[in-house]
């Protein structure tokens, strides 16, 4: 038996974007066909690539296996003798009794390997550009949908579909998953109608509210859901006062992590502005050497008003500024 043929099954699991664990077993306490160090990779569907026992441990291995790759979190297991098959959890250990002859008993440790979730970009612009190129820094599959996008274009993406059709993106993409529109003015509707025909778990769209506005009625219009398209996010992005397509990038990603970890990510509500209270300034003559003098604000009296001026510029004030 070749004891690293699970290296390039991994690799080829990999390759193929199919998730599974890799069970390495732990402690093995005689008699048992299993040995300390040796390792498998089991798939969702039952397939045990290696060794990690006979069969009275694989319905144990398979069945968290399968726990383990829902939730994405590695278990230790004990698959222990006894009289009945029963489940108890010591710890962190998840124990299983075993009704088999062979009376050994096994420590493994499961650890599941899922493949990097895609994040759908439509556009070719500058922000989806920018977004492409971040994803994959915090683990993220880009994919790239635009209308004659070309791939030399897009170096980070995993994948580039140069067709924008509502058929031709649901043919070759699954259903479901997060998808962000970054067509920035450039085939807006036509990009927003294939990624609602993707039915995506999120739909983020790159646009002010008000254009969101405009765009969603024109969707309902054409029959698109009016449900699905009443949860398009629009603007998307966490208000981070974003200005440059990287920064714009950055915050669109942002709430797409938040998604991913199950957190709620809110817009920041506007506060009313209120008038600013006037103050007369009490002011001492200023210390030699100090562009910032003190003295103490009183509320306005029945006094004229001694305003004081703003600074000519952020880069001229030495007490701060934007």
């Amino acid at each position: 038996m070749n004891h690293h043929q699970w290296i390039a099954d991994a690799a080829r699991l990999q390759a193929e974007e199919r998730a599974f664990a890799l069970v390495t077993v732990l402690r093995a306490q005689a008699p048992t066909s299993a040995k300390a160090g040796d390792k498998a990779l089991v798939t969702a569907d039952g397939q045990i690539h290696g060794w990690i026992g006979g069969g009275c441990a694989q319905p144990a291995v398979v069945k968290t296996v399968r726990q383990a790759l829902a939730s994405g979190q590695p278990q230790s297991i004990r698959i222990a003798p006894t009289d009945e098959t029963a489940e108890r959890t010591l710890g962190d250990v998840l124990e299983f009794g075993m009704a088999c002859h062979s009376g050994g008993t096994l420590e493994l440790f499961i650890d599941p390997v899922l493949p990097a979730p895609k994040l759908v970009v439509f556009g070719d612009s500058p922000v989806a550009r920018a977004l492409t190129g971040l994803a994959p820094r915090i683990g993220l599959q880009a994919v790239l949908v635009a209308e004659g996008a070309q791939a030399s274009h897009f170096p980070d993406a995993a994948r580039v579909i140069d067709s924008d059709r509502s058929e031709a993106v649901a043919q070759a993409l699954p259903a479901g998953g997060l998808v962000v529109v970054a067509t920035q003015g450039r085939r807006d509707l036509q990009a927003l109608r294939a990624a609602l025909a993707l039915q995506p778990q999120t739909l983020w769209f790159v646009a002010s509210e008000r254009k969101a506005g405009v765009l969603r009625e024109s969707l309902v219009s054409a029959g698109e859901d009016p449900a699905r398209v009443a949860a398009i996010v629009a603007p998307a992005g966490e208000p981070i006062g974003a200005q440059t397509p990287e920064e714009i990038a950055l915050a669109v990603l942002a709430t797409v992590v938040a998604a991913r970890r199950g957190r709620s990510v809110q817009a920041a509500t506007p506060v009313a502005e209120k008038p600013a209270p006037k103050f007369t300034l009490d002011l001492p003559p200023m210390a030699a050497g100090s562009c910032c003098g003190g003295g103490a604000a009183k509320p306005a009296t029945a006094e004229p008003a001694v305003e004081a001026a703003p600074p000519a510029a952020a880069t001229q004030s030495c007490c701060g500024g934007n």
